[in-house]
């Protein structure tokens, strides 16, 4: 049986802002912009809010019919666009303003996006603890990836575990080769899925 998947909107919010705070709260990269575990509990769930809130406006975000997996994602053109310089500032400011590291992960994935070709970016992907390994975050992904082989869309995002980074790979992403540099912290790995060859963006062509 497939796994039911929906769009979220703006009634989710609570819900999908829990759900990312369950999945993240032990990740290796909360975890680093986030050392103590007490103040961890209290910002993070605020953190998750804000980038929920940013694909919500900006994005889509898929959630499975029983909301246990979710998947945040940001449609990218392929031209080059101007980075907002303010927006890690003032999303420290928003979250933890004490906090360095908060606005440090956003410059530093920031300026290993890759550019020149429209891409999917799956910014976030939480499962609920409990309910990993059912293939749930497979399913979610899938779904995008099927609509980008159709469309002929490439697809982008950087992998915070090694566990996520092998099944990354099974679903045809590559590490681009620069990892993203966590001063004192653990490995993010970027990676791509190339557009397929053929596919209807192609088409309209000569």
């Amino acid at each position: 049986m497939g796994v039911g998947i929906r769009r979220a909107g703006a009634g989710d919010r609570e819900d999908v802002t829990r759900l990312l705070d369950e999945a993240f709260q032990d990740d290796p990269v909360s975890s680093w912009v986030f050392p103590d575990a007490d103040h961890r509990r209290r910002t993070h769930p605020l953190l998750m809010r804000a980038f929920l809130d940013i694909v919500l406006d900006a994005g889509y975000v898929d959630v499975t019919e029983d909301g246990s997996a979710c998947a945040l994602w940001l449609s990218m053109p392929a031209e080059a666009h101007e980075e907002d310089e303010d927006g890690p500032a003032q999303l420290r400011e928003a979250v933890d303003p004490g906090n360095e590291r908060v606005e440090l992960i956003a410059r530093l994935t920031g300026e290993v996006h890759p550019v020149g070709a429209a891409h999917e970016y799956l910014w976030m992907i939480a499962v609920r603890p409990g309910r990993q390994g059912e293939g749930l975050g497979t399913a979610l992904v899938q779904h995008v990836l099927d609509r980008c082989d159709s469309e002929g869309t490439a697809a982008y995002l950087e992998a915070s575990s090694a566990r996520g980074r092998a099944l990354y790979e099974r679903l045809g992403f590559v590490f681009t080769g620069r990892e993203v540099a966590l001063p004192a912290g653990p490995p993010m790995w970027p990676m791509w899925r190339e557009a397929p060859r053929g596919a209807l963006r192609q088409e309209g062509g000569s």
